[in-house]
């Protein structure tokens, strides 16, 4: 009988051979240390959970991939990479509702120099789609390439279960992503009415056909953490260039202006880490007030303990 599998973006598990020679490894390490042999302080290096620049949005971008390792840690060549940045409104970068066209072009071309084998930027927008997706389409044009797309063709989703959903069981994932072999998720920082705040685990919802069917049928943050477990990002870049700290998702509201960028392979953590570094709604809060974000962490998602956690900071 051969068995069934739930498209899943989790990390493939290690296999029997993978093990032998990752023991085997350890065990050399552990040898030469005992024995005093050179070995490379780098190795010994924690790399650290979170990464933060600050700079003009595309140079800070790449300091905060590089603090985080460098985008060989996560793109291999060859890799399937599918980009998220969110491009569910129009206007300009100015106004804070959607990524900043200059952080996704940085991370187009940090993907090309890991000789990705191809790199999509997709999104389901929710104003009219040409017009949502224009400035980041022109940015990322690098070779005279169209990679930037709307997805809003049903045909174009997979139906996908949820084996760890709660509330929200099963939906329709853009079959791209399900097929990719690396998700980055590219949020911008913003507010929102019914969560709190719109990061990278509320932008999953606009990789699925249906996002209505989260406000309308379930609790919408515990339907966010659900999809969260199925939709799980392997680099989260946060563009908080700007942060649109009242009347989000859409604005016009108050845009803060921190030059910001926020790395991690911990979408919880990232998350978390924005909102307690921005002030939202003219007051400053901790990632516990958020829903999603502290059900995620008890779910073991991810981690919303800064405090406890290791940040590198830079300038771009």
């Amino acid at each position: 009988m051969t068995k069934k599998t739930t498209p899943c973006l989790h990390g493939p598990l290690m296999s029997r051979r993978e093990f032998l020679a990752w023991q085997a490894g350890g065990l050399g390490f552990a040898a030469a240390l005992l024995h005093g042999l050179p070995f490379s302080a780098q190795a010994l290096a924690a790399t650290p959970d979170l990464a933060v620049a600050v700079g003009d949005p595309g140079p800070a971008t790449r300091e905060a991939v590089r603090l985080l390792g460098g985008i060989g840690q996560f793109v291999k060549p060859g890799s399937r990479v599918v980009i998220k940045p969110n491009m569910s409104f129009s206007g300009p970068p100015e106004r804070g509702s959607t990524t900043h066209p200059q952080v996704v072009r940085e991370l187009v071309s940090l993907c090309r120099e890991a000789k990705a084998g191809s790199v999509s930027v997709l999104d389901n927008p929710l104003g009219p789609a040409e017009r949502c997706i224009e400035g980041i389409r022109e940015a990322c044009r690098l070779d005279g390439e169209d990679i930037v797309h709307a997805v809003e063709n049903r045909r174009l989703f997979s139906a996908a279960a949820i084996a760890d959903g709660e509330s929200l069981k099963a939906t329709e994932v853009m079959t791209e992503v399900l097929k990719a072999d690396v998700l980055i998720a590219v949020p911008v920082a913003k507010s929102h009415g019914s969560t709190g705040v719109s990061l990278s685990m509320k932008g999953m919802m606009g990789l699925i056909s249906n996002r209505g069917t989260l406000h309308r049928d379930h609790d919408l943050d515990v339907a966010i953490v659900d999809l969260a477990s199925l939709l799980k990002p392997h680099l989260v870049v946060i563009d908080a260039t700007r942060v649109l700290s009242s009347h989000g998702p859409g604005g016009p509201g108050l845009v803060l202006q921190p030059r910001t960028v926020i790395a991690s392979r911990d979408m919880v953590a990232a998350d978390a880490l924005a909102v307690e570094r921005f002030s939202w709604y003219g007051r400053k809060m901790n990632a516990s007030q958020v829903s999603h974000i502290r059900l995620a962490h008890e779910r073991k998602l991810g981690r919303m303990d800064i405090a406890n956690l290791s940040v590198v900071e830079g300038k771009a």
